[in-house]
């Protein structure tokens, strides 16, 4: 029996050969490029770009700081560094656990130098017989090196010159500087690039399949953003804690390079704002007919397991937090999209518009 009209009609319209797939391809990524590069023309500008930088070292000096601070509570808590403040003239227990007290709610952290009494109290102005610390309970301090005494500073962690990111040369703050318009090029650009992706994808559909792209683009749009902000506002903080505890482990104090940071930035949010697709990758493959939600519901499994993988592949770190961050949203969205198959109507016929 021959195809009535409206068949027919259906299938020429949606039928392109394989050079004008490729000629489609080229039209829409040379359109992404160029969205793509007006999106940097713009974060090459001093009043996007600055911020931005500094938005991006946040984290980074928020995870220092913590460390610094942990670090300082340590030496104060700890039995052995205890004997040292006893030695620097703290000899009771009230003055140790008020250092304590200082170091955790004041945001402080603290350092021990050795000094000259005699040159301090010349530099101050003082009586020669004024006591700047009462001596140790016995004898002469342990750290007592050729008439020097140790002394406590306590620093306002905001102002510790080890919580700030450093460059190791002068145009490394140049390359800084592109890799943030870069980022704010990509997340300006997103819309126009997720359409032109779309685009590209609805040229190879039938014309009743192509309804579909009217939905996805701003739901696709806004997994994207949803997932670089997991990225940006859980994962980093995750990350940085469990990276600098190694340090923390080994004595090894950090010293952080912007540039190598900004790198990490770039890819982290774009593999979590990518893998936020599966929701949508689930409902195309279901209502272009090539998976069934039967299919889905039976290999869940496999998909949790194929989760887990990827969710390792696209952390840059590979460390246990940046993969279940990645991977339990993850499952929730793959029973989402599960759910989204099933409560979205589907056309009885695939050539019913």
């Amino acid at each position: 029996m021959p195809p009535s009209p409206t068949e027919r009609d259906l299938f020429e319209n949606s039928t392109m050969t394989f050079g004008q797939h490729l000629n489609e391809l080229r039209k829409c990524l040379f359109r992404a490029i160029i969205g793509l590069v007006l999106g940097c023309a713009i974060g090459l500008l001093p009043w996007v770009c600055g911020p931005v930088v500094k938005f991006i070292q946040k984290p980074v000096e928020n995870a220092l700081k913590a460390y610094y601070q942990q670090q300082a509570i340590d030496r104060v808590l700890a039995p052995e560094q205890r004997e040292l403040l006893r030695s620097a003239g703290y000899t009771s227990d009230d003055d140790l656990d008020r250092i304590g007290k200082i170091v955790k709610e004041q945001h402080v952290s603290l350092e021990m130098r050795l000094y000259d009494p005699q040159l301090l109290v010349s530099q101050l102005h003082l009586r020669p017989e004024t006591s700047l610390a009462p001596p140790p309970a016995s004898g002469e301090p342990a750290n007592d090196v050729h008439g020097l005494r140790e002394i406590v500073f306590f620093n306002p962690i905001a102002d510790d010159p080890r919580t700030h990111m450093k460059s190791l040369n002068a145009q490394e703050t140049f390359m800084i500087y592109m890799k943030a318009s870069i980022l704010v090029g990509v997340v300006l650009a997103s819309p126009w690039i997720f359409y032109q992706i779309w685009s590209f994808v609805a040229a190879g559909l039938y014309p009743h399949e192509r309804r579909y792209i009217h939905l996805f683009l701003p739901v696709s749009l806004g997994l994207f953003l949803a997932g670089a902000a997991v990225a940006f506002f859980l994962a980093f903080d995750k990350v940085l804690a469990f990276l600098l505890g190694f340090n923390k482990m080994l004595g090894i104090d950090p010293d952080l390079r912007i540039n190598e940071w900004i790198s990490f930035v770039l890819l982290l949010p774009l593999g979590f704002g990518i893998s936020f697709q599966l929701p949508l990758v689930m409902l195309f493959l279901e209502r272009i007919g090539l998976v069934t939600v039967k299919a889905y519901l039976a290999s869940w499994r496999m998909a949790v397991l194929v989760i887990f993988v990827l969710a390792m592949l696209l952390t840059p770190t590979g460390d246990p937090y940046t993969m279940l961050l990645m991977a339990g949203p993850l499952t929730v969205l793959y029973f989402g999209g599960v759910l989204l198959c099933k409560l979205l109507p589907k056309a009885k016929s695939r050539f019913v518009e």
